[in-house]
């Protein structure tokens, strides 16, 4: 579980799906009202408020995004609490309901998206995936000093899903950024055939 702040307001917390299985829930579980998922909750907001001194009570607007064969991505944004002192969260348990007040939206994007370190690192896995037949497409953005690829998959071949997805991370990492938040603050650097293109340019 990787927890960053976006604003004072808002976090970004990042859950693998091993964090799911290690607690006993499938990727389908977060879509329903079950306890082992506000148990989830509780610990996700314990963590934000150890970590960053994120302060949990209050109205709360979830958003989930559940992200292929890489995780989910929960960002969590905290309302006003109209005058209302913290002080009620200690009163007694059956303040909860109304300490964590959410609105949750779900949203699942297919989109497969690594984040790499280095250019050098884009090249080889590029390099790899070209050769290996798997797909010259996808996206290539910079956002936050590093390059992230972005592949569709209805461009690649079913049968080769699971092979991408290894190639992609033996040389990157899964990226917590959501495809909608790549569109509105990443710079497109490479718009469409983006392995195609970086073998050409930079692969002898």
């Amino acid at each position: 579980m990787k927890i960053e702040r976006l604003s004072q307001d808002k976090i970004r917390i990042f859950l693998t799906f091993d964090d799911l299985l290690e607690r006993g829930i499938q990727k389908e579980d977060m879509w329903r009202e079950i306890p082992k998922v506000h148990d989830l909750f509780s610990e996700m907001m314990e963590q934000a408020y150890s970590e960053l001194g994120f302060d949990a009570s209050g109205p709360l607007a979830v958003e989930v995004f559940a992200l292929p064969a890489q995780g989910m991505v929960v960002i969590v944004t905290r309302g006003k609490m109209n005058g209302v002192s913290d002080e009620r969260a200690t009163d007694d348990e059956d303040t909860e309901d109304e300490i964590y007040e959410m609105e949750v939206t779900m949203e699942q994007s297919d989109i497969v998206m690594y984040s790499f370190r280095d250019f050098e690192d884009v090249i080889n896995v590029c390099k790899q995936l070209q050769a290996a037949s798997l797909t010259e497409d996808g996206r290539l953005y910079s956002y936050n000093g590093r390059y992230i690829l972005a592949l569709e998959p209805a461009l690649i071949e079913t049968a080769r899903h699971n092979a991408v997805i290894a190639l992609l991370a033996e040389y990157g990492e899964a990226t917590s950024v959501t495809y909608a938040m790549l569109e509105e603050y990443g710079k497109v650097i490479m718009p469409s055939q983006a392995v195609r293109e970086i073998c050409t340019h930079f692969y002898n």
